[in-house]
C-alpha cells in the first residue's frame, strides 16, 4: 500500500481455485447485477471483455482505479485472479484507516471467491468428476 500521486493507494491480489471450468466462473462476472451484488459502492464499467478469462473494469464510487477478475484454467478447474488497483474517493485517509480499507476490501475479496468455490464446486473435490458425470 502506498499513497503517491501515481500509484493508487490500495492494491490488492487474491487467488482462488476453484475446481470448475473457467467458463463457469466467468457466467457469475458475466451478469452486471452480481457486481451490485459483490461490490455495492462501487461504479464498474467494463473496458476488456475477455470472455471466459475473464473482465477488467475502470472503478468510481467509493474507490477509483481499476479491478480485474482473470479466470486462468489449471488442471480440472479455474484459478480466480482478483486485482483491484484503487484510490479511495474524497479526503486522503490517515495511515491507519488505508490500512483498514485494505483490510476490508482484500477479505470481502477473498469471501466472493470462497463464496462462489462453495457454490459453484457444489461439494466436489479437485480430480473428482463433475457430479452431473457421477453414476
Amino acid at each position: 500500500m502506498t499513497g503517491s500521486v501515481s500509484e493508487p493507494a490500495l492494491d490488492i491480489v487474491d487467488e482462488t481455485f476453484l475446481t470448475v471450468p473457467p467458463g463457469t466462473v466467468a457466467a457469475v462476472f458475466a451478469d452486471p447485477a452480481a457486481w451490485r451484488r459483490y461490490w455495492p459502492d462501487l461504479v464498474l464499467e467494463v473496458y476488456t471483455d475477455r470472455g471466459d478469462q475473464g473482465l477488467r473494469w475502470t472503478v468510481r464510487g467509493a474507490l477509483i482505479g481499476t479491478m480485474e477478475v482473470w479466470l486462468e484454467p489449471v488442471l480440472d478447474g479455474t484459478v480466480l485472479h482478483y486485482f483491484l488497483r484503487a484510490t479511495p474517493a474524497g479526503q486522503p485517509l490517515t495511515p491507519a484507516r488505508l490500512r483498514r480499507e485494505f483490510d476490508r476490501r482484500a477479505r470481502a475479496a477473498k469471501a466472493i471467491a470462497l463464496d462462489l468455490k462453495t457454490t459453484l464446486e457444489d461439494g466436489r473435490a479437485a480430480g473428482e468428476p463433475p457430479r452431473s458425470s457421477v453414476q
